[in-house]
């Protein structure tokens, strides 16, 4: 179940630096149920938000 979690979230970071899709959209492509769940599990992982994430330090 870790590797099957850490490769949904590898794969919604790529997603978020490659396209302009909503968190939303994102989650539902990687098999999360909704953007919250998707964020926290995000935010668990990588210690940000995924749009902290998406937008990189200036």
């Amino acid at each position: 179940m870790a590797y099957l979690t850490g490769w949904r979230l590898a794969l919604a970071a790529d997603r978020l630096r490659a396209t302009d899709d909503t968190l939303a959209a994102i989650a539902r492509q990687v098999g999360y149920g909704s953007a919250f769940a998707l964020s926290a599990a995000f935010k668990r992982a990588y210690g940000v938000s995924p749009q902290r994430y998406r937008t990189p330090p200036a």
